[in-house]
């Protein structure tokens, strides 16, 4: 359970006072929050409640009891107030004293502040994008790519040692669809027009592609022979690779690892993995194919693993690929999938328990789709139709940050309407702005405090008493809470999106009532120690999220 400096203190407290009172510690860890309203305190233990629950007494006087118990044992100096509530709540009045001890722990931390060591298993692999060499990316990889490298970030802030992997899916009938459709595309400029076959691929993208191609061996290839098919799968994926690659770099996106999925083929391991499926009697054979028996060990159906004329099926070599992973020593693997591969990654699941592998050693954090708007309509894609917008075009009309913000700003499994109205918008609504803006805003105070010759370091943080002050105290204090609740077990890394902009709330409110830089040289310089605190976190906010931390627009 992730808890704040200020929240420890009090569960501390609050612990203290229960021990004192019963010669025995709390079993219960999580039972302080911040309060709803001003009038319940600054924080609110549930502690007496649950305890009394589980005992079966009265929780209003227990309450009253450890309240009492905290008045003997706490120093003056760092409550206002302790007082019970309703059936049992404990509400706590910090005083400013104790709050701006949270304020000089983010100082003393400086840029590491949020960070974490991990001391125990830390080798973690997150296999995201993954989308088949049929094309260029389209806006929904884009989602998947964000939310793949958001999550990688946040790992590597609480410690974890990640990789980054894309799983180039470079065998299968998609890949011969994709062959063939750039063939014809080739012999129509050759004046052989020709149609694309059923379910090819229909992007203008393979006419440029087929126009390379003509300059490269203007006669060739009439018709789509063994040798054809060859060369022009591998023409075919080379040219999509390169397309994917391009947009990931455009977009701040960087892969430690690209798995080929035809080296589990030729190495042997498909193989390999049906025979330990096999061995842990993980499998049947129905109408001349093989199936994984899924549904007894958790998967949502029972599914073919190897059709009936031989050839693997994809979740076939899915489950050899998680194999191979777990051979190359990862203590913990993510995947990023979009919410069409439910029923799948149930049966990847199923087939690791099969073959005795700990649930919790394979996580999927599951995304919904994207749609894009404009005007206040849908906009209406098709992929296999060559009707999309792509991610390359998304990219260099609004930008990476803009980008990367708007993907990243809805729970993963919430559909995401992207509004192109305003991610286009330079004005303050639009919230990408609106957070580098905090950041570029605090810049310049200190541009002008230091033209001043005003000094805030080591400032005494005494004046900071005003209750928005403490307020962006305690936000601030939440921050390395925040990135561990971010990053799961439920996959919520819009919560840092959501962070980044209260935080740009409170500053921007804050700034717009107060001055930073007074005729109170002590009360400039502890606003000065808080706008760096501030701008700290902000720049840490927009560092895991992949944007720039600008110092002027």
């Amino acid at each position: 359970m992730a808890f704040t400096y200020l929240e420890r203190f009090i569960q501390d407290s609050v612990g203290d006072a229960f021990r004192r009172l019963r010669n025995a510690l709390p079993t219960v860890i999580s039972h302080v929050r911040p309060s709803d309203r001003p009038e319940f305190g600054d924080y609110s233990s549930s502690l007496a409640m649950i305890v009394a629950s589980e005992e079966g007494v009265a929780s209003r006087e227990l309450a009253a009891d450890i309240v009492a118990a905290m008045r003997d044992c706490v120093a003056t100096d760092e409550f206002e107030k302790v007082a019970v509530a309703g059936p049992g709540f404990i509400n706590v009045f910090l005083t400013p004293t104790r709050i701006q001890a949270a304020l000089q722990h983010i100082l003393d931390t400086g840029e590491s502040y949020g960070r974490q060591k991990r001391s125990g298993p830390k080798k973690l692999q997150i296999e995201f994008v993954s989308s088949n060499p049929t094309g260029p990316l389209t806006v929904g990889h884009g989602r998947q790519a964000v939310l793949g490298d958001v999550l990688a970030n946040l790992y590597e802030h609480l410690g974890y040692d990640v990789r980054r992997e894309y799983y180039f899916n470079d065998e299968g009938r998609q890949i011969d669809l994709l062959a063939e459709s750039l063939w014809a595309r080739f012999r129509e400029l050759l004046g052989d027009p020709l149609e694309i076959p059923e379910e090819g691929y229909q992007g203008e993208y393979l006419k440029d592609a087929a126009r390379q191609l003509k300059d490269e061996m203007p006669d060739g290839f009439p018709s789509f022979d063994e040798e054809a098919r060859g060369r022009f799968r591998s023409e075919a994926v080379a040219r999509m690779t390169a397309l994917i690659k391009e947009d990931l770099a455009k977009l701040d996106v960087q892969f430690d690892e690209w798995f080929s999925e035809a080296t589990l083929h030729t190495s042997g391991e498909v193989d390999e993995a049906l025979a330990a499926l096999r061995a842990h009697d993980g499998v049947y054979e129905k109408d001349g194919a093989i199936w994984l028996k899924a549904e007894e060990h958790g998967g949502e159906k029972d599914s073919v693993l190897v059709r009936s004329d031989g050839r693997p099926t994809y979740l076939m070599v899915d489950v050899a690929y998680h194999i191979n992973k777990k051979r190359r020593g990862f203590d913990r693997v993510i995947n990023v999938q979009g919410a069409d591969h439910h029923a799948e990654l149930t049966c990847v699941k199923a087939a690791l328990r099969i073959l005795g592998y700990p649930d919790e050693w394979l996580s999927y954090a599951v995304h919904q789709f994207v749609s894009l708007k404009e005007g206040g309509q849908t906009l209406k894609m098709s992929t296999r139709a060559g009707r999309f917008v792509t991610l390359h075009d998304l990219l260099d009309e609004l930008g990476r940050d803009i980008v990367r913000y708007f993907m990243i700003s809805r729970k993963p499994e919430a559909h995401l309407d992207f509004d192109l109205d305003l991610a286009r918008s330079a004005s303050l609504d639009n919230p990408a702005t609106y957070v580098q803006y905090a950041h570029t805003r605090i810049a310049s105070i200190f541009r002008k405090a230091e033209g001043l010759g005003v000094d805030w370091e080591d400032a005494d943080l005494g004046p900071l008493v005003e209750r928005d002050e403490l307020d962006l105290i305690k936000t601030l204090d939440r921050f390395p809470a925040m990135v561990e609740t971010a990053a799961g077990p439920s996959f919520a890394p819009h919560l840092l999106a959501d962070y980044a902009l209260q935080l740009s709330r409170a500053f921007h409110a804050y700034y717009d009532k107060h001055r930073v830089l007074t005729d109170d040289e002590g009360l400039s310089r502890a606003r000065l120690a808080l706008l760096s605190a501030l701008g700290t976190v902000l720049r840490s906010s927009l560092d895991l999220l992949g944007m720039t931390a600008p110092s002027e627009m």
